[in-house]
């Protein structure tokens, strides 16, 4: 059967009940069917998801700080930096093999008191880095420093980076300064007329989903391009390979952080207008950029210090703003566990805060600020360093390709590309799992984290008003699996004793109350005989989060910064959900008393639910007669596959691809317990829908 009319229309057709609709419409007219009160333990039950999880994160976060005051002797303190490296490279999934960088120079400018370089090397094959080298006219070898960009549209190009490269260019320190992924030259995604899709921000968050699925992020591509431009300056002779550095600010002062604490070479760090660690960063604007948050870390211990702390006893400058939106309270919070760190290491000098009263961004006291802390560790100098006007390149004369991009370089490859080929390697592994299906499912709930339906504790059942309708009656019922997690829900009984199948749990994406009218599709399975229980699963209808101003909403999904802040905990909402799935079956097996109780749920799914529901039906096929899913997910496959998906952060699995895809689930099913109609790609369009 390809639609949920036609499955529905058979039930009604075998029980003899009326078909009371001719169409499954939504328009249906719909009396009171809210459950939830106005407030949820003092907040709207749009903010249920938000507030359950940065309680989570709040918790872990305590539990990282009494860790950390429980460090004395350098035994411990190389312990935890070895045990937090080991976090961040295992949520990165380890990095590619060094490839020629095939480094080419494509245009020399000079200047009075430095001179430039136009560079291009490739940090995989194919992949192009663009790069403006500022070099000192000193004889060399010159230390060098790598600075990635923040996020801006004209990247490198941007009149706050060339301030900041050329004023250490011309006080002794060459800087490499590049693009970041979907930045400046090197944008990822393009409309037919040749503009960018996205902003920069937005490239970034877009790539990063199928990164996901992957067991891996859009930072390990970042902080790669870092390795490899260290790689390109230690390569040059006019470059001392022993005095590296790195800075940056805002999505730079990430790049420079992360490739700071896991790289080395990195001798001196000067990051800017990031680090604030997560409680104040919850506390504030919540969850930020795709690659500014790693899988798991808070859950983990691993916080924004640990990216200071990871390099010590090298030298590291915080720069942070007095009045920036990355919260200067955690900058200093942040910066004192570090000074203490470096402390008990006997290198308390080696780590400094500098704080210009000014807004996010490169100020001049920054400017100078790394430019001095380079020279003290680099050239062992502490004179004074002072920034003179001199003029700006426009991003034409900077530009190092033919015509502003890499992609329409020949052999040029994109991110989307590489991670096409990475799921091609892993669909052989997953091919080979398989064939031991037992240990194959036992990889799924290993790699989502559900637990088993017996280990789950009873949901808390709260029961409210009961309304009538002719033949049917509706009880309103709040099931909580868990503090801080309420489920709304409608339990539809027909007047008649006699029970002509299993009960049916109905799912909705859009919310319980699209089918659950008056002549819906939901009150026609009571009348047909059918006790149905309707409930929103977390952050679905009465607890959805409203789109608000979220300009990337359409192609994230409304939920993405609840799904962000899930993922920092090594959490999916995927999982949550079918947990959710598989408290409502149990509610409902348990549910009547006596010889009545019945001893497997149907499921019908339209929509959004479909990812979870099916999880809960392959792990727990014992509990469910059938499973429906309408307008679900086919493939994880698409979406890496795919130029652009549409709302599947939500239903991403960090990881999944490397064990199983949705089509693996599904084809663990028994084929007569399961029926998917009209099922969607990974932009939300049908799947072969002239078929």
């Amino acid at each position: 059967m390809s639609t949920l009319k036609e499955y529905l229309s058979s039930i009604f057709a075998t029980t003899g009940a009326a078909l009371l609709f001719a169409t499954l419409s939504a328009g249906a007219a719909v009396d009171d069917l809210a459950v939830l009160p106005a407030q949820l333990d003092g907040a709207a039950p749009g903010l249920m998801m938000e507030t359950y999880l940065k309680h989570q994160a709040f918790a872990a976060l305590d539990r990282r700080e009494a860790a950390f005051e429980k460090l004395q002797n350098g035994e411990y303190l190389r312990a935890w930096q070895q045990d937090r490296r080991e976090v961040f490279l295992s949520a990165l999934g380890g990095f590619p093999a060094r490839t020629p960088l095939h480094a080419r120079t494509t245009g020399q400018m000079n200047f009075a008191d430095y001179r430039l370089e136009k560079i291009i090397f490739e940090s995989q094959p194919g992949f192009h880095v663009t790069a403006t080298l500022y070099l000192p006219l000193t004889p060399g070898p010159h230390p060098g420093v790598v600075h990635p960009t923040g996020h801006s549209e004209n990247a490198k190009a941007r009149d706050l980076y060339q301030r900041a490269s050329i004023v250490l260019a011309k006080n002794g320190v060459a800087c490499l300064c590049y693009d970041p992924i979907g930045q400046g030259e090197r944008r990822q995604y393009f409309e037919a007329n040749g503009e960018p899709s996205f902003g920069t921000t937005g490239e970034h968050s877009v790539m990063d989903v199928s990164c996901s699925l992957l067991g891996t992020s859009v930072a390990r591509y970042m902080i790669w391009d870092g390795m490899r431009a260290v790689d390109y300056l230690q390569g040059r002779a006019d470059i001392d390979p022993t005095r590296i550095g790195a800075t940056g600010i805002s999505g730079g002062g990430t790049i420079s952080a992360y490739l700071s604490a896991l790289d080395e070479r990195i001798a001196v760090a000067a990051p800017g207008c990031y680090l604030t660690g997560f409680r104040r960063l919850l506390e504030t604007l919540g969850p930020q950029d795709a690659e500014q948050n790693i899988f798991g870390q808070i859950t983990r211990g691993l916080d924004h210090g640990d990216y200071v702390m990871l390099r010590a006893p090298r030298p590291t400058l915080i720069m942070a703003a007095t009045k920036d939106y990355f919260d200067i309270i955690g900058a200093w919070h942040l910066f004192r566990q570090s000074k203490r760190f470096y402390t008990r290491l006997g290198f308390s000098e080696r780590v400094d805060l500098i704080e210009p009263d000014t807004t996010h961004g490169f100020p001049t006291e920054m400017r100078v600020g790394a430019a001095r802390w380079m020279r003290r560790w680099f050239l062992g100098s502490d004179a004074p360093v002072i920034e003179t006007d001199f003029p700006l390149l426009n991003d034409n004369q900077l530009r190092c390709t033919p015509d502003g991009q890499v992609l329409r370089l020949p052999g040029a490859r994109s991110l989307i590309d590489f991670n096409r080929d990475w799921e091609s390697r892993l669909a052989a592994d997953r091919t080979k799992l398989w064939r031991d299906p037992t240990a194959a499912m036992q990889e799924v709930r290993r790699i989502t984290g559900i637990r088993a339906a017996a280990d789950l504790p009873a949901a808390k059942v709260e029961m409210g008003r009961k309304v009538g309708r002719k033949g049917i009656s509706i009880l309103h019922i709040v099931l909580q699996p868990e503090p801080g997690i309420w489920l709304p829900a409608l339990q539809f009984e027909p007047e008649t004793t006699v029970r002509t199948g299993d009960p049916v749990l109905y799912l909705h994406g859009e919310g319980k109350q699209i089918d659950a009218g008056p002549g819906g599709p939901i009150e026609m399975l009571a009348l047909s005989g059918r006790t149905v229980l309707a409930v929103d699963l977390r952050g679905l209808g009465e607890s959805s989060r409203s789109p608000g101003r979220d300009a990337m909403g359409p192609v994230l999904g409304f939920n993405s910064r609840d799904s962000n802040l899930a993922y920092l905990l090594g959490k999916s909402f995927v999982a949550m959900r079918a947990e959710d799935v598989l408290a409502c079956t149990r509610y409902l097996i348990g549910s009547p008393a006596g010889s009545n109780r019945p001893a497997r749920v149907a499921v019908i799914s339209v929509g959004e639910p479909g990812v979870p529901a099916l999880h809960a039906a392959a792990l727990e096929p014992q509990l469910f007669s059938s499973l429906k899913l309408q307008s679900s997910l086919a493939s994880w496959v698409d979406v890496v596959r795919a130029p652009v998906s549409r709302n599947q952060k939500v239903n991403a699995v960090f990881g999944a691809l490397r064990a199983y895809d949705l089509t693996d689930l599904v084809a663990s099913l028994p084929k007569d317990r399961i029926a998917i109609m009209e099922p969607l790609d990974a932009t939300g369009q049908p799947v072969n829908p002239g078929r």
